[in-house]
C-alpha cells in the first residue's frame, strides 16, 4: 500500500515523499533516501521492498528544492539531466527533508526510525548518522562519504561498496574503514557503482541480494521489535 504525502521541513519548504505501508503494524520507519535520479521507480521499489518486510518505508523527494517530481531513468537524456543536478545539491537542505520525512515517520508509527541510501543518498546516510537523530544507518556506495569522514555518527552504521566502482577506490574505503573501525563496512567482488539497482547496466545480483540480506538483518536487529 502506497501513496504521495507532503512534508514540510523545519525551514518551511513543503516537499513530496513516497510512502510505503507494511501490511500489518509497522515494526519500525525508514527513510529511504534516492540517488541523483530522484524518487523514480527503483526507489519506490526499494520502499515497497522494505514495506512488505514490517518497515513503514517513506522516500523523501529531496530535489523538491529545485525541480519537482524528478522521476529519471539511468541513460541517455535522463542521465544528462541527473548529472546536471550536482552543482545544485546542498546538503544543509537535503538534511531538513530528510529530517522531516524521520519526523514523519516516528509520528505514524511511535518507534525507532532508519535511514538507508543509494549513491547520493549513500552519502546523505552518512550525514544523517552523524548530524541527526536516528537509530540506524545504511549507506549503499556514498562518493561523498570521504569528504565528511571526520564527524562521527550518532548511531550504528553499515556501508557498501562495490570493489569495481570506479567512483570511489579501494583507498577510499580503506580511509573511511580505518578512521570508523566501529562501522560495518563490506566490499563486494565484481561490483560497480550503483550495484545494488536492477534498472542499471551495473546491476550484480549476487551483490545486491547479499547486501540486502546484511542490510534487512542489521535493520531489523537494531530497529524492529521482531
Amino acid at each position: 500500500m502506497s501513496e504521495i504525502v507532503k512534508l514540510k521541513a523545519s525551514d518551511g519548504h513543503e516537499l513530496d515523499a513516497y510512502v510505503a505501508r507494511p501490511a500489518g503494524t509497522p515494526n519500525a520507519g525508514l527513510v529511504v533516501v534516492q540517488e541523483i535520479f530522484g524518487v523514480n521507480a527503483h526507489i519506490k521499489s526499494v520502499a515497497d521492498g522494505y514495506a512488505k518486510d514490517g518497515f513503514l518505508a517513506v522516500a523523501p523527494a529531496l530535489f523538491d528544492r529545485f525541480e519537482r517530481g524528478v522521476d529519471l531513468k539511468y541513460e541517455g537524456a535522463d542521465m544528462q539531466k541527473a548529472m546536471s543536478f550536482f552543482p545544485k545539491l546542498n546538503p544543509d537542505a537535503s538534511l531538513l527533508d530528510i529530517d522531516a520525512a524521520v519526523a514523519y515517520v516516528r509520528e505514524q508509527t511511535g518507534k525507532k526510525t532508519g535511514v538507508i541510501g543509494y549513491c547520493f543518498g549513500g552519502s546523505m546516510t552518512w550525514l544523517a548518522s552523524t548530524r541527526l537523530k536516528i537509530d540506524a544507518a545504511v549507506g549503499y556506495y556514498g562518493g561523498q562519504i570521504a569528504n565528511y569522514m571526520q564527524e562521527e555518527p550518532k548511531c550504528l552504521v553499515m556501508l557498501h561498496f562495490g570493489k569495481e566502482d570506479g567512483h570511489i577506490p579501494k583507498e577510499v574505503v580503506d580511509k573511511i574503514a580505518a578512521a570508523h573501525p566501529e562501522v560495518e563496512i563490506y566490499s563486494y567482488d565484481g561490483a560497480g557503482h550503483g550495484f545494488n539497482c536492477d534498472m542499471r547496466s551495473s546491476y550484480d545480483a549476487p551483490s545486491a541480494k547479499l547486501a540486502r540480506e546484511r542490510s534487512l538483518a542489521f535493520l531489523k536487529k537494531n530497529l524492529a521489535s521482531l
